[in-house]
């Protein structure tokens, strides 16, 4: 059994030293540390390791409630979203500056939340700061943890209280269970498309985009394997938040990947790809995870059952249209489905299954380096009057198929002979709904 890791997430206004903590506790610099407010516009995470604990700390925009700056809007709402997430919430005040009128703000709709919150002051970098600090308890948070997060004082004080419960925090996850990721907008159809796995109403289904608020874990048996599917939150639109539901799915995406190992996303057959579908989609590809794509409310276009067991030319169509859209993620399978009737589910967990078997493809070294040479052979590169040529290639890792290529000049392989020589490897091997990362070093770094 697998212990899912502990997620700390870092909230606070604006240019109280967020992201100097998450640095202290990633162990490196991954956000960029500015004295300017805002610096910090997107989610960033981190998996540590305090005391042999391993976590995952999450640092977030900061938070001002009542602008109208559509930037601050969506800083607020991944915020939000990743508060929603959260195991444990730091909440992050500047002891030097002490309580702002946005600090209360916050306080107030933490003092609502059910997850643990810890205040942090940060800037306590001496003693009478760290006295000072103590203005934050009229809050009603609970004690307050004076910090230094440029300085480290306090850090491994404040990890050690959050942490002291960390393998109570999460449920356990099976290692041989199929971990499947359920993406995509509201009300494309991904809350049907569980019931129709599970063969029963576990989530609610309502034509009302955004019914789904929490994300949802159902564990099923699908042909003799046991598949958990991840199924991700509707957003609700609430307020002035106007254009952020895209925003919203793929900071929720992110999170599901992790956890995931195949993903599916499920687009409108009516729609198409949209760019929050095209986001979530290269996000599995960045995160190096195998993905399908599935066309829901195809009976809509069809008749009653799709055609689903045909291929016709409004399929062809379709497919060729996403495939247009997404070129660099062709070896995704298109699958249509009509999940309200539960129709097409076979064909999507088919695919899934095919997926993951080609993420976790192995390639004998001597038949790698046999079809790259053949590859190289067939189709010389020269550059600069220069021939690139091919010494070694080895596959040193899976999930994805990483192919490592040494040769005389890296520098001369272009990114389009890269593709190339993948189109080369996939038609020799069933790699169909994974990516395959491609990389050239230099022959010298082999030696």
């Amino acid at each position: 059994m697998a212990l899912k890791l502990p997620t700390l997430v870092i909230v606070g206004r604006p240019n109280v030293g967020k992201s100097t903590l998450f640095n202290r506790f990633a162990g490196r610099r991954i956000a960029v540390v500015q004295d300017m407010p805002g610096v910090t516009r997107d989610r960033l995470y981190a998996e540590a390791v305090h005391r042999g604990r391993r976590y995952r700390v999450v640092d977030t925009g900061g938070i001002l409630f009542g602008d109208d700056d559509p930037l601050v809007e969506q800083i607020r709402v991944q915020a939000e979203v990743a508060m929603a997430e959260a195991d444990v919430i730091l909440f992050v005040v500047d002891t030097k500056e002490g309580p702002m009128p946005a600090d209360w703000d916050l306080a107030r709709r933490l003092r609502m939340s059910d997850i643990p919150v810890h205040l942090v002051a940060n800037k306590a970098d001496n003693l009478d700061q760290e006295l000072q600090a103590q203005e934050f308890a009229s809050m009603g948070l609970g004690p307050v943890h004076p910090v230094s997060a440029i300085h480290g004082y306090g850090t491994e004080s404040i990890l050690d209280l959050v942490l002291a419960d960390a393998p109570k925090i999460g449920a356990a996850e099976d290692e041989a269970e199929l971990r499947l990721a359920i993406l995509g907008r509201p009300n494309v159809g991904k809350s049907s498309m569980l019931n129709a796995f599970a063969g029963s109403t576990r989530a609610i289904v309502s034509e009302i985009a955004g019914t789904t608020r929490d994300a949802l874990d159902t564990e099923v048996t699908w042909k003799g394997r046991e598949i958990r599917l991840i199924d991700t939150a509707g957003i609700r639109r609430r307020g002035k938040i106007q254009g952020s539901i895209e925003y919203y799915m793929v900071l929720r995406a992110q999170r599901a990947l992790q956890r995931a190992e195949c993903a599916l996303v499920v687009i409108d057959g009516d729609e198409g790809l949209t760019d929050g579908d095209k986001r979530v989609a290269h996000l599995s590809l960045e995160m190096g995870k195998p993905l399908v794509i599935a066309v829901n409310k195809w009976d809509l276009k069809e008749g009653p059952d799709g055609r689903l067991g045909e291929t016709t030319d409004l399929k062809k169509s379709m497919r060729r249209k996403i495939y247009d859209e997404i070129p660099e993620m062709r070896y995704a399978p298109v699958v249509f489905t009509s999940a309200q009737s539960a129709t097409g589910m076979d064909g999507v967990m088919n695919a899934v299954f095919r997926a993951v078997e080609s993420w976790e493809t192995r390639i004998t070294t001597g038949v790698l380096n046999r079809l790259i040479q053949e590859a190289v052979d067939d189709k010389p590169l020269n550059r600069k009057g220069k021939p690139f040529r091919v010494y070694y290639a080895t596959q040193p890792e899976a999930r994805p198929p990483k192919i490592l290529i040494f040769g005389n000049d890296p520098d001369l392989c272009h990114f389009s002979y890269l593709r190339y020589l993948e189109n080369r490897l996939r038609d020799k091997f069933p790699l169909e709904g994974t990516p395959v990362v491609m990389e050239v070093r230099s022959s010298r770094e082999a030696d």
